[in-house]
């Protein structure tokens, strides 16, 4: 099994939209992708909640029952189809990929 995670900042202000709404929709069109691949385990997205300890704004954390089954899920156009906003929305991210 490999678990996939990944981790973004997001600037203050991009596409026309604050944080709040722009965490808002990245966490819609990630969701959108939850079930694009077999193999896919596990698929959560979650934003940073008031109250509780955060450094990052967005969090996805998935698990893939193969190398495969990740690959595929990275190369898939839906998926590939969500990069521009994340690229546009973001200042900061931080990912790993490890096999359990």
């Amino acid at each position: 099994m490999i678990k996939h995670i990944v981790m973004w900042k997001l600037k203050d202000f991009a596409e026309g939209q604050d944080k709040a709404a722009n965490a808002q929709k990245m966490k819609q069109m990630l969701d959108a992708c939850a079930k694009l691949v077999p193999g896919t385990l596990r698929f959560e997205v979650a934003l940073a909640q008031p109250g509780l300890e955060a450094t990052y704004d967005v969090v996805l954390y998935s698990e893939f029952d193969s190398k495969q089954s990740l690959d595929a899920y990275a190369d898939h156009p839906e998926h590939v189809a969500v990069k521009p906003f994340i690229g546009a929305v973001r200042a900061e991210r931080q990912c790993m990929d490890y096999e359990v």
